[in-house]
């Protein structure tokens, strides 16, 4: 709008002038009192009104622009600088991390006796690990505990096309921080900037990358200012980032185990009224897997379940809810199915249940037909214990479990549906690992890296194809064996939608003992 009204005001001005100048010497009019000065002021006015246009209408007066409101944003300081109130305490089942992170908040509050013996604070900490396990709030737990000023900001504030408007934001934050010592300086999803360079890089993003690298390795040593980088991609990073001297620390931050789970847990609902049916032991271990995110996702689903039911408080069946809600998705109140569809369903399920418990590969909690999110069914299972290191005929199981649904639609109804998709897509995940990471395949003892995986897509996939058609020719003979069993869970569904897991051992326990495995 600014540039339309000067553009007006000169092309004005310039035609004033020369109708002024033209009447006066054709003596179109009188005007005795208009002289050669008058004319050429307002050519002078036209002139620095059009010069004034080019300015306005230049591209590259857009960086400094740029530049000038960043700076005004960060001289505001209301968003970085402060002190977090969150403690070790507020930080629940990371307790080997908490333990790691004692030294680096020992040295903060007590520099002298590390100095002593000639020791220096660690430049940087990274935490990797996959989202939603407390990251960021161990950053903010350690400047809590230090009583240090806490400096947040995200890989992708620092990420802009104008060239050195990143790299300028990265000096103006450890200038804060350096005015602020002792520092925390959090840098959340820091692969945005520090992922690898490389020759099609772009130069904006590698001056970034640069200037961070600068700053970590040369400020004033005698200021106390750690840098806590968090990552979910710890294999995009730059190694100029990762060696000693920059971050000096990598710490692992993963799921928690079923006790650190039963403490997330308690920190969760310790405000909540919880009736006495809630064991919060047995709830841990229906998570397995969870991250902390989903666990606390969890006892605020139940809390808001039970106030839906008008509950005063929170019962068993509100956390099984909300369990169910995580991880099926919204149950469908009026879902228009088929009779038919309905039937396909019932026996897939039951298929998965079915193999689940011959094969024993986890407890069954629950098998539903009501439909949930995108899924027409779904079984509930958790293992019955932590487990980090699994054998090839238990991963071998896995994927019999994941195929038993489609098994049972081909031996009952002589067909197979859509239904078997994602489960389809898990299996071959599974069978990808066991070829190209854990060298159980007849490819031999070998791990097949990420980038070479194109130039072998062809023997990978003979491998996977083998390892599925073999599960899956097992998983029939399994069903076929116990045919009945099948039939009458998937009655039972039919039924009453849901079984539990005591009445589908009640189901189990009526017939001779079952085959438990298929040769």
């Amino acid at each position: 709008m600014k540039k339309k009204i000067i553009l007006i005001l000169t092309i004005i001005s310039l035609t004033i002038s020369s109708f002024l100048i033209h009447a006066k010497y054709l003596n179109f009019l009188s005007l005795n009192n208009f002289t050669l000065g008058d004319s050429f002021l307002i050519w002078a006015i036209s002139l620095c009104l059009l010069i004034y246009y080019l300015k306005l209408d230049s591209k590259p007066q857009l960086v400094p622009a740029a530049i000038t409101n960043e700076k005004k944003k960060n001289d505001d300081g209301s968003k970085d600088n402060n002190k977090p109130k969150i403690s070790f305490n507020d930080v629940a089942g990371l307790d080997e991390i908490k333990e790691e992170l004692q030294e680096v908040i020992d040295f903060i509050n007590n520099p002298e006796k590390y100095n002593k013996m000639g020791a220096k604070i660690p430049n940087g900490i990274l935490f990797y690990g996959p989202p939603g396990t407390g990251k960021t709030l161990l950053a903010k737990a350690v400047a809590g505990e230090t009583n240090s000023s806490f400096f947040y900001a995200s890989g992708s504030e620092f990420v802009e096309k104008y060239v050195g408007v990143g790299a300028k934001r990265i000096r103006t934050l450890f200038e804060k921080a350096k005015k602020e010592a002792p520092s925390i300086i959090f840098i959340d999803e820091i692969d945005a900037i520090g992922s690898k360079r490389n020759l099609d890089s772009n130069n904006e993003k590698d001056q970034t990358l640069n200037q961070l690298l600068i700053e970590m390795d040369g400020f004033n040593k005698n200021q106390t200012i750690i840098v806590i980088g968090a990552t979910n991609r710890l294999d995009l990073l730059d190694e100029a980032l990762l060696r000693p001297g920059r971050f000096d620390r990598h710490i692992y931050v993963g799921n928690p185990n079923v006790r650190a789970r039963e403490e997330i847990l308690k920190v969760h609902t310790k405000n909540k009224p919880l009736d006495s049916s809630v064991k919060i032991k047995e709830i841990a271990k229906k998570t397995h897997g969870f991250s902390g995110a989903q666990l606390a996702n969890i006892a605020n689903e139940a809390a808001i379940i039970a106030v839906r039911k008008n509950k005063t408080i929170i019962d068993i069946e509100d956390f099984n809810s909300a369990i169910e809600r995580v991880i099926a998705g919204l149950e469908l109140k009026h879902p228009s199915i088929l009779f038919k569809e309905k039937r396909i369903v019932a026996h897939h399920e039951a298929g998965h249940a079915l193999i689940g418990k011959l094969l024993k590969v986890d407890i069954i909690q629950k098998i539903s037909i009501v439909p949930r999110g995108q899924a027409l069914g779904y079984v509930l299972k958790f293992p019955d214990e932590d487990r980090y290191l699994h054998t090839k005929e238990e991963l071998i199981s896995k994927i019999m479990v994941l195929l038993g649904g489609r098994a049972a639609e081909e031996v009952i109804f002589n067909e197979i549906t859509t239904g078997a998709k994602d489960d389809l897509s898990k299996a071959t995940e599974i069978a990808q690992e066991m070829v190209c990471s854990y060298g159980m395949s007849s490819l031999g003892n070998i791990a097949i890296k990420e980038q070479y995986i194109k130039y072998n897509i062809d023997k990978i996939d003979k491998e996977i194809k083998m390892i599925i058609d073999d599960c899956y020719k097992k998983t029939i003979k399994l069903i076929k064996e116990n045919k009945i069993i099948l039939i009458e869970i998937a009655n039972y569904l039919l039924e009453y939608e849901t079984i539990e897991n005591n009445e589908l051992e009640n189901i189990i326990s009526k017939y001779e003992t079952p085959i438990k495995s298929a040769t």
